[in-house]
């Protein structure tokens, strides 16, 4: 009974604070119009302002009210730098009333500049978004094995296939994991976001049936795809396309290395590493692929060689990044403790708003040597 209390005070507490900050946001737009532009109509901005504001929770009702969704990720990029530029704006402006009585008049150039930058901030994250990169890895794991000497794998996670992430982002993921030419292709998880039909209804399946590596193409689930509540569909999706999910699976590839593929964190009746490794050879080498990078220390004790992780996008949207970086021993890019080799992928797509500051969309191409 007290948790249920606590778990709806929470909430409450949430909304309230959201509100307040919709209100600051809302109040000083309509200040900077009413003082630049004369505007009147109170009413019909009240009602666009929370439009915009709710249209992520509109478009959760039906599919058939999927572009509020979509307004409401865009909307909440706009909604975090708002909460950056805007109290330096207030300041700026109080500086200005303590010294000038024609305070007024810096209104509309103040406003016009938070505007500009906020439009500046934007393009730039969308660029950044949709302009992949590679980054190249080089490691050695002293496990030789007769079957493999070396392997070049490519790496994406994250890429959050659907709406925002959708056909023309897919073929850009294809055209640069061809170009690597990789012998193997892997994929920690969140591969769709959270529902399966736009990824059906956009016929994306056939486009990424395109990644193809003589070793295969392996993947793991996501939290999106525990959110979504379609794993089964997911899998025989990724099934049909060559594209194998291992759930908590450990498997052996050509006699030469053993691959790991751990359920996401949010179920929480998946194996441990320990559990999942108790009657593997660790002579062979070991590479992992877990969603969250939160048990590298346990992979690390259990004797895992390489550990692929993505989940964070690494904060996305500056100044996130210092959160994530707060909450994970690895939250971007690359570590290496004892025998481990971890990587942290930021991600080649995006959850929610279409725009990456202080990250980008990324593939990793890690070269590997056994000696």
């Amino acid at each position: 009974m007290m948790k249920s209390i606590k778990s709806i005070l929470q909430i409450a507490a949430i909304f309230i604070l959201f509100n307040v900050l919709i209100f600051f946001i809302g109040w000083n737009v309509w200040e900077w119009l009413t003082i630049s532009f004369h505007l009147q109509n109170l009413y019909i901005y009240c009602f666009i302002i929370v439009l915009l504001s709710y249209s992520f929770v509109i478009g959760r009702f039906s599919k058939h009210l999927s572009i509020f969704r979509t307004i409401g990720y865009i909307w909440f990029g706009f909604f975090q730098y708002c909460l950056l530029l805007l109290p330096l704006a207030d300041l700026l402006i109080f500086m200005i009333k303590m010294t000038s009585s024609s305070w007024r008049i810096a209104i509309f150039p103040i406003g016009l500049s938070v505007l500009c930058l906020m439009f500046i901030i934007l393009s730039y994250g969308l660029f950044n978004a949709y302009s992949p990169i590679v980054r190249k890895y080089a490691i050695t794991i002293p496990k030789k094995n007769a079957n493999i000497n070396e392997l070049r794998v490519a790496v994406a996670s994250d890429m959050h296939f659907g709406r925002l992430s959708g056909v023309s982002h897919l073929k850009r993921l294809v055209k640069i994991i061809k170009g690597i030419k990789p012998d193997l292709i892997l994929l920690p998880g969140d591969i769709i976001d959270d529902e399966a039909e736009p990824f059906i209804d956009k016929k994306m399946g056939a486009i990424m049936a395109e990644l193809q590596a003589p070793l295969g193409v392996f993947g793991v689930l996501g939290n999106h795809e525990y959110y979504g509540g379609q794993i089964p569909t997911f899998i025989d999706l990724m099934n049909d396309i060559n594209i194998t999910i291992l759930t908590d699976e450990v498997i052996t590839i050509g006699d030469s290395f053993h691959l790991l593929g751990r359920k996401d964190k949010t179920d929480k009746n998946r194996k441990s590493f320990a559990q999942l490794l108790e009657d593997v050879d660790p002579s062979y080498p070991i590479i992992a692929m877990d969603h969250q990078p939160q048990d590298l220390e346990a992979a690390q004790k259990c004797g895992v060689d390489i550990l692929l992780s993505g989940h964070t996008h690494r904060g996305q949207m500056a100044p996130n990044h210092l959160i994530t970086k707060k909450m994970y021993e690895l939250d971007w890019g690359y570590l290496k403790k004892e025998q481990l080799h971890a990587f942290v992928s930021s991600g080649f797509g995006f959850w929610g708003p279409p725009f990456r500051i202080g990250s980008r969309s990324e593939v990793l191409e890690i070269h590997i040597k056994f000696i």
